[in-house]
C-alpha cells in the first residue's frame, strides 16, 4: 500500500452525527412544499450528492440554478434549526483529527455540503488546528459518487491521490473514494458495514473511540510509514 500522507473526511454523518436531522429536515421540508417522500428513498438516492442534485431528484425536473440553490438554503437552515441544539461530533472525531495532524498528516474535507453547512460545522467543532483544505459542494463540481470533490480536496492539499485516505459513511461517497484512487475507511454511523464495502476499503469503524479506529490510527501512522513523525 503507498505510503498514507492525507486524511480527507466527509462532513456528514463521519465527522459530525447529523444524519438523523438531515432526514427531520427533509420531512419538515417536504410538508412546507406539499411534497408526499419517502425519506428514507430519498436519502439513499441522493446523500453525497451536491444540494442542487439533490432538489433536482426531489422535484424530478431540471431546475434553473437561482431556484434550486434558494430551495437548498430553505432545506439546509431547517436542518441547522433543528440540529444546532443537539450539535454532536462522530464520537472521538476532533482528537483522531488532530492526532493525525500532529503526526504529520494533512487533513482535508470532501463534503457536499453547502458553505453555510460547512460553516455551522467548523463553528460547532472548533478544531485545533483546522483543516488545510475543504471543498463543498456549491463549488460547480459534481456530487458523489463523483470524484471531483476528493480529488480537489487532494489538489489543495498537494497530495496525490492515491496517498490519500477517504473517511466516509455513505455508499456514494465509498464509491467516489473508488473512483478518485483512494483508499477508504468505512465510519458505519448510518450504514452497514456490508453497505459500504468495496477492495479499497481498509476497515470499519463506528466511531473514532472505538478499538478499529485505534488500529486504523497506528498502521497509518506509523514509524515505517516514511510520512509520519
Amino acid at each position: 500500500m503507498p505510503t498514507i500522507k492525507a486524511f480527507i473526511f466527509d462532513m456528514d454523518g463521519t465527522m459530525i452525527d447529523s444524519m438523523g436531522h438531515h432526514r427531520l429536515s427533509w420531512i419538515e421540508f417536504a410538508r412546507r412544499h406539499a411534497l408526499e417522500i419517502e425519506v428514507d428513498d430519498l436519502m439513499r438516492r441522493t446523500t453525497g450528492r451536491t444540494g442542487a442534485e439533490c432538489m433536482n431528484d426531489l422535484f424530478q425536473r431540471e431546475l434553473d440554478a437561482e431556484q434550486s440553490w434558494a430551495l437548498v438554503a430553505e432545506k439546509e437552515a431547517i436542518y441547522r434549526e433543528l440540529f444546532a441544539p443537539v450539535f454532536r461530533e462522530v464520537a472521538g472525531f476532533r482528537d483522531f483529527a488532530a492526532r493525525a495532524h500532529h503526526l504529520g498528516m494533512a487533513v482535508g474535507v470532501g463534503t457536499a455540503g453547502d458553505r453555510h453547512n460547512i460553516a455551522f460545522a467548523m463553528r460547532h467543532l472548533a478544531m485545533q488546528p483546522a483543516p488545510t483544505a475543504i471543498v463543498g459542494g456549491d463549488e460547480g463540481l459534481a456530487g458523489k459518487p463523483e470524484p471531483a470533490i476528493f480529488l480537489e480536496v487532494a489538489r489543495r492539499l498537494g497530495v496525490a491521490p492515491q496517498h490519500c485516505v477517504v473517511f466516509e459513511d455513505a455508499p456514494f461517497g465509498i464509491e467516489a473514494a473508488r473512483r478518485a484512487g483512494m483508499a477508504a475507511v468505512a465510519v458505519c454511523s448510518s450504514h452497514a458495514p456490508d453497505q459500504l464495502a468495496g477492495p479499497h476499503v481498509l476497515a470499519a469503524i463506528q466511531h473514532y473511540n472505538d478499538d478499529a479506529a485505534a488500529a486504523v490510527f497506528r498502521a497509518m501512522t506509523a514509524p515505517e510509514n516514511p510520512h509520519a513523525a
